[in-house]
């Protein structure tokens, strides 16, 4: 049985339709990233499991029960918003406590919950502190410490870091990772950021105009994306043109290659080939080009090429130390591997 459940989930606001038939299964301790542009319907989805927003048809469930109806104060869930929503008047551990104290928990037990709450977010000597007196990544872990306090069956974080900046989101990042793993508790985490999304979850749904567009581990949504949104949505796609030669194989400028569901074209239809820098290699052979740029990422390079035949620019991800040698206006060769590419009809 699943820890929570989305079935057929409908939402709209007046002429506009923000969930079309939602549908997913939680499983207990399991993260799920909610990801996609804004408009997509993931807020809106969280808002309805919280109970802030009522679903016009379809059914939200927690281990079964359905719960579509119960009033937000009654469905035990804990929820980080963006903006920390702490109470500017109460200290760190009033903060922690506020939930239990609401549901007559004795003081004892209360205090107990609240000094292992701060253990677990590592904010135990900041117990005294208020919330102007910490920082923004200080704040959403009193914040999360507050949600996790009265042991909700789900954890609901709508955008929890898109405030923070660069440094603070990525560490925050792997600390909400580090807790949730270690309390177990199943979660629903809503993110527009694509790195946050891969970086977090078990699983992620990713979502456009309402819809799941494909839901999976994040190594299927980047490596196997099943739609051309998803593709471009997670991660960078360069784009070829291609004509299907027969089956899964497509002709790209004279170069057969394997791409995955080509075969949901005729045979000599004109369609665009969706590569991933990654799948892209610097060459003597292949498709003959000028270097353009040469961006060192760390441990790996991203090189610019522009095409001879396209006139088109192209990114290429090369490992660390492959692109040493070359700098702009070098000659080379651009092979490419269609293994996860995606086709696009063309337009």
């Amino acid at each position: 049985m699943s820890a929570l459940t989305f079935d057929a989930v409908r939402k709209t606001f007046g002429t506009a339709v923000a969930l079309e038939g939602l549908s997913i299964d939680v499983e207990q301790g399991e993260l799920i990233s909610l990801l996609g542009p804004s408009g997509c319907g993931k807020t809106t989805a969280l808002r309805i499991a919280a109970g802030f927003e009522r679903a016009d048809s379809g059914t939200v469930q927690v281990r079964g029960n359905d719960i579509t109806k119960v009033p937000p104060h009654k469905r035990n869930m804990g929820m980080v918003f963006q903006s920390y929503s702490l109470f500017p008047n109460l200290t760190v551990e009033a903060n922690v406590e506020y939930g239990l104290r609401t549901r007559g928990i004795p003081r004892h037990q209360r205090h107990e919950r609240v000094a292992e709450m701060l253990a677990l977010v590592e904010l135990t000597t900041m117990a005294t502190r208020y919330a102007h007196q910490l920082s923004g990544g200080q704040q959403q872990r009193v914040a999360l410490a507050r949600a996790l306090a009265i042991q909700p069956e789900v954890l609901l974080l709508d955008e929890p870091l898109s405030a923070l900046d660069a440094k603070v989101r990525t560490t925050l990042r792997d600390e909400i990772r580090r807790i949730q793993t270690s309390v177990g508790i199943t979660t629903l985490f809503v993110t527009h950021d694509q790195e946050e999304a891969l970086a977090i979850s078990d699983r992620i749904c990713v979502m456009s105009q309402g819809r799941i567009e494909q839901l999976g581990t994040p190594t299927e949504v980047y490596r196997h994306p099943t739609t051309a949104f998803v593709a471009r949505f997670v991660g960078t796609m360069n784009e070829l043109p291609a004509e299907v030669t027969g089956g899964n194989e497509v002709a790209v400028l004279g170069t057969r290659l394997s791409a995955p569901k080509a075969d949901a074209f005729a045979q000599g239809t004109r369609v665009k080939l969706l590569v991933r820098p990654e799948d892209l290699t610097i060459s003597e052979s292949g498709l003959a080009g000028t270097v353009t740029s040469v961006t060192f990422q760390g441990a790996s390079t991203l090189v610019g090429v522009r095409l001879d035949v396209l006139d088109r620019l192209v990114s290429v991800d090369v490992g660390q130390g492959a692109a040493d040698h070359l700098t702009i206006g070098d000659r080379v060769g651009v092979g490419v591997n269609g293994t996860h590419a995606v086709c696009e009809a063309a337009e």
